[in-house]
């Protein structure tokens, strides 16, 4: 079952139960969707790929916003953005754990044969493309800069 058909049952079953936060969450997803199939690249259909992108675009949204609550107090409107988010973070593939994350890295700085901060942005462009989905950019950045630099 592709996104969209899950999406669309998953917003008649918040409609059904009236949870009305995850129902925002999941018009949220189903907009960004329809907006990304209606884009003139597109014929139609959304790749997979671009569907994690898009979610996990959205799942950055949601926290830089409640980041931005959280700062000017706005406790109640951060905490609907966080679990906006979770509900997000749902649909999109298991994220890999820390460990897992070190070692590909690790392998593609060794196919690359980077040595220094110099070579960031090869090994960069490797590990965004290898761990689309599977992991945040900015941990995937973190992660090769600490490498790197050690």
């Amino acid at each position: 079952m592709n996104l969209e058909n899950k999406i669309n049952q998953d917003i008649k079953q918040a409609m059904l139960s009236r949870e009305k936060e995850k129902l925002e969450a999941l018009r949220a997803i189903k907009t960004a969707l329809i907006i990304a199939k209606t884009e003139k690249e597109v014929s139609g259909e959304i790749t997979e790929t671009a569907e994690i992108k898009i979610l996990q675009r959205l799942v950055k949204q949601r926290k830089e916003s409640a980041a931005i609550f959280r700062d000017n107090n706005r406790k109640e409107l951060a905490e609907k953005e966080s679990f906006e988010a979770k509900v997000i973070e749902a649909y999109l593939p298991e994220q890999m754990s820390n460990e897992e994350l070190t070692q590909i890295i690790q392998k593609i700085i060794n196919e690359l044969g980077a040595k220094s901060m110099a070579d960031m942005g090869k090994v960069m462009g490797k590990a965004s493309q290898e761990l689309a989905g599977k992991s945040e950019g900015k941990a995937i950045a973190d992660k090769v800069k600490s490498l790197l630099s050690s």
